[in-house]
């Protein structure tokens, strides 16, 4: 099992990044692959291996802390990898631990795919764990990029892929593009954390 490569992370997609490490492109999806910066030496990206009959895949995160809380919604009976990645998506951590302590349903059913079953599953299941869920989360690094000319703007048009990518429907995409439009000079990353935010 890995517990984090190192390496130089040369391709972000809506639901992926790819890290070379020593010559090899990993394929990691990640909950904001904007958020991380491209093309720089020696970073580190958490990963949890998941094994099916089918398929190998690598989840990758921010740190460790963010990794624990990733494999304790995967313990949750229902939540799969995609839904879990939607969750850890909103950077406000802290807020769902808080809402899995005070029994708030309706804060969790505001993710994607997580339905008032679910989510009271989600809170059954790990408010009895909340204490070591409530770890000092590191604020996940701003990537500085240079705002675009481009009357397409193609960093809203990656940040409202990657809203899609993470299970929100088009419906709800659409609605929070309109918002996001007026916001100019944006990084993909920032469109993004702003529709999550307009979204939840």
């Amino acid at each position: 099992m890995y517990e984090y490569l190192l390496g130089t992370i040369t391709e972000a997609h809506p639901d992926y990044l790819v890290i070379e490490v020593n010559g090899v492109g990993f394929r990691v999806q990640v909950a904001n692959p904007y958020s991380y910066p491209l093309n720089e030496d020696a970073t580190k990206i958490y990963v949890y291996q998941a094994v099916r009959d089918d398929a190998i895949s690598l989840f990758g995160f921010h740190n460790a802390e963010e990794k624990r809380l990733f494999t304790k919604l995967l313990a949750v009976s229902g939540i799969g990898p995609k839904s879990a990645l939607a969750i850890l998506a909103n950077p406000d951590h802290e807020g769902l631990v808080e809402a899995i302590a005070n029994n708030n349903v309706s804060y969790i059913t505001k993710f994607p795919g997580i339905g008032k079953k679910t989510a009271s599953r989600i809170i059954i299941e790990l408010q009895d764990k909340v204490d070591s869920l409530l770890p000092t989360f590191d604020l996940q690094p701003q990537v500085e990029q240079l705002p675009t000319n481009n009357q397409d703007n193609p960093e809203l048009a990656d940040a409202l892929a990657a809203l899609k990518a993470l299970g929100y429907s088009a419906k709800d995409v659409k609605k929070v593009a309109s918002s996001l439009k007026q916001e100019g000079g944006l990084s993909t990353d920032q469109y993004l954390r702003k529709g999550l935010t307009l979204l939840s």
